[in-house]
């Protein structure tokens, strides 16, 4: 019995050893963060957020039955009186009608999830940031804090959130995001905070920051994309015990990301990647990991049946903000907006199509890059860089360029050749000849259109240049 006891001690002193192990290893060294911006700034972004390159956004919502002017159609109407939208509900609707109205119409009879998944990984898009709710307050999932006001309640009578969630998961590698605005126009209680000049924040504890809570539980996001954030301080949101929870101990932890409109003054400076300000693209690298967050329709977020093809951007468009974003550090966030239906408009879907397209050909160029030493080249206008370490540890060079060279001698001059250079045009065989000297001198051969790699923005690879 003596031995036997023994011998128990030594398993149980053994397998708390190994326990104390491996708990360390992932607990006692793990870092936690404080909740307060210093602390939370430290934290490292996953490495898949900056790997991926490109996202696709949608704007979902009550809006989308207008459709017109933009996703803000409540606040144009009722709150900013702009005379097109107020001309509109007073031609087409009764007095009494009213916004919420809006939301019977919100059907998504046509909404098939499987069919979104296939268009965004046809895309090459990495990830996906659904609106789980707008500035209209109208939840995209049956929230328990949205009564009345979500999209099993009135509308469609599904989960829409959920419904997308699990059709991503289960066809593609993408990542899912949500999107998830702080304040709602109209809310009473969220007026009253206003009114109390943030004085109280009853809309703060009850509404908002338990939705957020239940989407991270319930959905288990990897970007949470915060909006709404202007009006007030970032410690009336209490946005940054929210963040911390989210790096420390909520189901995403390790996996998660997120922006930075977390309250007044924190925009553009806190946060997991900075966003700035709407369509930010500055051109130049930035310190810190960014995002342009932009849209195929140059007017809006959300979809408009007023929309013109001239207010949609071209693929040279789409592509020459790619290159410039990427370049610079950034991911590039393409905004689509779906129909009341829940379809993505064929117009929408040939661009991320095509893109996918571009991406099948070029993608070496843009995903896993990192910037190089020059964004830009010294000598000839329209070509953006980019770099990735290849096999070996040497650092490959990228050149876009949105414009295709006449044939002949296509200078560039940023890079310095070596007596190992070799110049690939990707998408076309073999290699292409150059000089060297003050910068290389590529030359460009006649390639017939049928034989050409890919329709816009050429890319050329460059290995062992300094």
């Amino acid at each position: 019995m003596k031995a036997m006891a023994s011998g128990n001690i030594k398993i149980t002193q053994i397998f708390v050893a190994t326990f104390c192990i491996v708990y360390c290893m992932t607990g006692c060294n793990g870092v936690r963060y404080d909740p307060n911006w210093d602390s939370l700034d430290k934290r490292p972004n996953p490495a898949w957020y900056d790997e991926s390159k490109i996202g696709i956004f949608l704007h979902w919502g009550v809006f989308s039955v207008p459709s017109l002017l933009s996703e803000w159609f409540w606040m144009q109407w009722q709150g900013e009186k702009d005379p097109r939208a107020v001309k509109y509900m007073t031609d087409n609707y009764k007095p009494d009608f009213t916004y919420p109205d809006f939301a019977k119409d919100f059907d998504a009879d046509l909404f098939d999830p499987d069919e979104w998944a296939d268009i965004f990984n046809a895309s090459g898009a990495k990830y996906v940031v659904l609106t789980s709710k707008h500035h209209e307050g109208y939840t995209n999932w049956p929230s328990k804090y949205s009564f009345s006001w979500n999209s099993m309640d009135v509308g469609p009578h599904r989960d829409l959130v959920g419904d997308l969630a699990n059709s991503i998961r289960k066809k593609t590698n993408i990542h899912f995001g949500l999107y998830h605005s702080l304040f709602e126009w109209f809310n009473p209680i969220y007026l009253q905070d206003k009114a109390n000049k943030f004085q109280t924040n009853d809309f703060v504890t009850g509404k908002t920051m338990p939705e957020l809570y239940e989407l991270v539980n319930a959905y288990k996001p990897d970007v949470i994309w915060s909006d709404g954030d202007w009006e007030a301080p970032d410690t009336y949101w209490n946005s940054s015990n929210f963040v911390a929870w989210l790096y420390n101990d909520s189901p995403v932890k390790d996996s998660v990301v997120t922006n930075d409109r977390w309250g007044q003054g924190v925009g553009c400076k806190h946060g997991g990647f900075l966003t700035c300000s709407d369509r930010y693209n500055p051109g130049v690298l930035q310190k810190r990991k960014w995002e342009n967050a932009m849209t195929i329709d140059k007017q809006s977020w959300g979809y408009r049946r007023d929309a013109t093809l001239s207010d949609m951007l071209t693929m040279e468009d789409l592509l020459a903000t790619l290159a410039s974003t990427i370049s610079c550090g950034g991911n590039m966030l393409i905004n689509v907006g779906p129909t009341k239906s829940g379809r993505i408009i064929p117009i929408f879907e040939e661009r991320l199509r095509s893109l996918g397209d571009w991406l099948n050909v070029n993608g070496e160029a843009i995903y896993g890059t990192i910037p190089w030493t020059h964004q830009n080249d010294t000598v000839t206008p329209n070509v953006w860089y980019t770099s990735k370490k290849n096999a070996v540890g040497d650092l490959d060079v990228y050149a876009i360029l949105l414009s295709w060279p006449d044939p002949g001698t296509f200078m560039l001059g940023a890079p310095t050749d070596t007596r190992s250079t070799l110049i690939t045009l990707l998408g076309y065989p073999g290699y292409l000849s150059y000089t060297g000297g003050a910068g290389i001198g590529i030359e460009i051969p006649a390639i017939p259109i049928n034989k050409m790699p890919c329709k816009y923005a050429w890319v050329l690879k460059l290995e062992h240049v300094l």
